[in-house]
């Protein structure tokens, strides 16, 4: 089995019975060798299926006499495969499009039915050489823009009722794009020139980013990570932009007690040990074993000595009340943010989800505020756009604990462009080119406790 399509079926198969994307396209690629071309355009045939997938139904429904769901699961997902390479992938001519997935059907328990699957498609080709969009939209707003970009309605009405229906096509457009690879270089064993100079040698072109005074941005395909220059010497991590701000905005210094309260796989943990020169200490806490030993891996790799390993949830541990000077609350979210990143994500959050995210988060905020020393300060972060999140817990928490305030930035800051007059900072994906996220410092006035 060496056919990119098939591998990318057999995997969609997984995905469709409740695996995660990552992990079955992982799965059927660790099985079987393949070129690296085929592999790229396995996962992208996965990714793109998945990410796609409102979107994909919509095709069948329109073109079909039976809807998407009435369809065999396995034919579905031939079809979704067909129609993803006709609309989205400019590179693969039409015809081979049709041939290949008519050719999956008959491999795949479907010979009976190749005349369907290639009237289906074909009609599809016809309809595009008619109109710049073949697929009938909704007049409906939310609708319209769900089924085009293939998002929930409700992910786009929590973006309308922020930015409005055209901010939140653009913001669509961009979580349909392949996420970029962004480093975070070590100051503490090199610098951006010689980690730029170096991956230039190896072929990997890099930019860097405005305002992020250790950001990289990769702009050319890496191949494997851990075969590029640096990553042995511990000269950078991979962390995208948005994530490398959180911890400039808390602005830990040399010396200071730092309590990571969420802090695995620890980007963000490692970022801040770099920050204070590796000097002080940081308490790393976590629920997860198996997360910890990642960030471990990490800051052994990074040669960072300041990082102490805390197991348990951050609701609990009595230990740390009022020893820090500076807290970080990276809380567990609904990742709306990073949807690029995540193909499969779209369809797994729900409203509910979001509601009962938002009550973790309130619970987190209240119990890790006292273990800020008086003076100190906290800074919450999720990577969702979601106001149950985001600004409806930070209100809720200033309202029940006025000794905590909004620390704005001063507007000398280069953070300061991702302020919003409340004083919290949104990065908004398709305005800045990188991740969705807030955060907010705050500052703890005096003792009330």
């Amino acid at each position: 089995m060496t056919n990119p399509r098939q591998i990318a079926f057999v995997a969609l198969r997984d995905v469709h019975k409740g695996a995660y994307a990552d992990v079955a396209l992982d799965r059927v690629l660790r099985k079987f060798k393949l070129p690296d071309s085929d592999r790229r355009l396995a996962t992208e045939l996965v990714y793109g299926s998945v990410r796609r997938l409102r979107t994909l139904d919509a095709l069948i429904d329109q073109l079909a006499t039976k809807k998407s769901h009435q369809q065999p699961p396995e034919l579905r997902t031939i079809l979704h495969l067909g129609f993803y390479q006709l609309r989205y992938q400019e590179r693969i001519p039409p015809s081979a499009a049709v041939n290949t997935t008519v050719e999956l059907a008959k491999e795949n328990g479907f010979s009976g039915l190749t005349g369907f699957v290639n009237g289906l498609l074909r009609q599809y080709i016809r309809l595009a050489e008619k109109s710049p969009e073949p697929l009938q939209l909704p007049d409906n707003p939310v609708e319209r823009l769900g089924i085009l970009h293939s998002l929930p309605d409700w992910i786009i009405q929590v973006w309308l009722d922020q930015i409005g229906v055209a901010e939140t096509e653009k913001l669509c457009e961009w979580m349909n794009q392949t996420p970029t690879i962004d480093l975070r270089i070590n100051p503490l064993r090199t610098n951006l020139e010689q980690v730029a100079t170096a991956l230039e040698s190896a072929g990997v072109l890099a930019q860097r980013i405005p305002n992020l005074p250790q950001a990289l941005r990769l702009i050319s395909s890496p191949g494997a990570m851990q075969n590029l220059p640096g990553f042995t010497e511990g000269w950078w991590v991979v962390q995208d932009a948005s994530a490398q701000l959180v911890s400039h905005l808390l602005d830990p210094q040399p010396g200071e007690v730092v309590i990571d309260t969420c802090a695995a796989p620890g980007g963000k943990t490692t970022h801040i040990a770099e920050l204070m020169q590796d000097q002080g200490k940081i308490w790393a806490c976590d629920r997860t074993d198996s997360r910890l030993r990642k960030l471990q891996e990490n800051a052994r790799r990074l040669n960072l000595q300041s990082i102490e390993i805390c197991t348990g949830d951050s609701r609990n541990l009595p230990q740390f009340y009022n020893i820090g000077d500076r807290l970080l609350l990276d809380a567990p979210c609904s990742g709306l943010g990073t949807l690029h990143r995540h193909a499969d994500a779209r369809w797994r959050q729900t409203p509910e989800s979001s509601q009962e995210l938002s009550q973790l988060q309130k619970q987190l905020l209240s119990h890790t505020s006292n273990f800020v020393k008086n003076g100190g300060v906290l800074v919450y972060a999720t990577c969702t756009l979601h106001p149950a999140e985001n600004e409806a817990v930070i209100s809720e928490f200033l309202a029940e604990n006025p000794q905590w305030q909004i620390e704005p930035l001063e507007p000398s800051s280069p953070y300061s462009v991702y302020s919003t007059p409340q004083g919290w900072l949104k990065v908004w994906p398709h305005r800045w080119d990188m991740d969705g996220f807030f955060m907010v410092r705050l500052r703890k006035t005096n003792d009330s406790g």
